[in-house]
């Protein structure tokens, strides 16, 4: 998103919370920043853990009926009463551009199922999290890592999606 970073799409995340999104996926810093709190930040890099945006997550939910997902080495998953967390992946997850995109087109995918919305985002970030780890367990470096990890998202057999 760069949200908090670049004012033109800063201002174009905050208009689209006026269309009430089922979910929101960021960072630390941009999660913070789409709540109103002033941050600082690198591009689409967070320059804080995800658990310092906790409660700005749930100032969002709480603003547009979101469940805001605040991706980092934890996840959080805010709805504006519950906190989920969900660990896992890798850190060769943060060499491979786009993996946050992938989160984010996971996470709106799990949004249209039907069931509880924070249970099911927080499966697809525990689904993430899975393929993560299989996919290093596989890769030489973070260009196969990037080869592996997108086959691990597709091998997940049924038993592996049971948390």
């Amino acid at each position: 998103m760069a949200v908090g970073v670049l004012s033109l799409r800063s201002d174009f995340c905050r208009q689209l919370l006026e269309y009430r999104p089922a979910a929101i996926r960021g960072n630390a810093s941009e999660i913070m920043a789409l709540a109103g709190l002033p941050v600082s930040g690198r591009g689409v890099d967070s320059q804080h853990a995800a658990s310092q945006a906790i409660e700005a997550g749930h100032r969002l939910a709480r603003a547009c009926g979101a469940v805001v997902v605040i991706s980092g080495v934890q996840d959080y998953l805010c709805d504006g009463e519950q906190t989920l967390s969900v660990s896992g992946g890798d850190a060769m997850m943060t060499q491979v551009v786009g993996t946050g995109c992938a989160l984010s087109a996971l996470v709106a995918a799990f949004a249209c199922l039907p069931g509880e919305r924070l249970e099911n985002l927080a499966c697809a970030c525990w689904l993430f999290a899975r393929a993560g780890e299989q996919a290093r367990r596989l890769a030489r470096g973070p260009g196969s890592f990037r080869s592996d990890f997108i086959d691990a998202l597709w091998q997940l057999s049924h038993r592996e999606l049971t948390p």
